[in-house]
C-alpha cells in the first residue's frame, strides 16, 4: 500500500493517491499555510510536475504505518521532504510532512501560495 502511494503521488496521479486516504485524514505539515487533504494533494502534485526527479532515500515501516526520507531533484538543487503515514485497514488516516523550508521556498518558489 504505501509503495502504491508513493508511486501514485511520484508520478502525478493525484486521483491515485487519493484513493488512499480515509476521507477524514488528518494532515499537517511546517509549510507556513494551512493544510487539508486536497492542499496536500495539490502540493504533492506541483512537486511531482516541477522536480527532475523524487527518490525515496530512507523507508521504515512499522506495523501501523511509515515514514519516508524523499529526496526531490529540482532544477536549482536539492530538497528533502519527510513523510509520516498512518495505515489502518489499508487506507491512510494521517500524513504527516516534514520539508526542507529553506529549499522548498529556493528552488520551488510558490509551492504553496494559495
Amino acid at each position: 500500500m504505501v509503495d502504491f502511494w508513493v508511486r501514485s503521488w511520484t508520478s502525478d496521479d493525484p486521483a491515485a493517491a487519493r484513493r488512499l486516504l480515509t476521507p477524514d485524514v488528518e494532515t499537517e505539515w511546517n509549510l507556513d499555510a494551512p493544510v487539508d487533504d486536497e492542499e496536500l494533494l495539490q502540493v504533492l502534485h506541483r512537486i511531482a510536475a516541477f522536480a527532475d526527479g523524487v527518490r525515496v532515500a530512507a523507508r521504515t515501516d512499522a506495523v501501523d504505518g511509515a515514514a519516508l526520507v524523499y529526496d526531490l531533484a529540482a532544477p536549482f538543487g536539492p530538497a528533502r521532504l519527510v513523510e509520516f503515514l498512518a495505515i489502518q485497514d489499508n487506507l491512510i488516516t494521517e500524513v504527516r510532512h516534514v520539508y526542507d523550508v529553506t529549499a522548498i521556498d529556493r528552488f520551488f518558489p510558490g509551492l504553496y501560495a494559495g
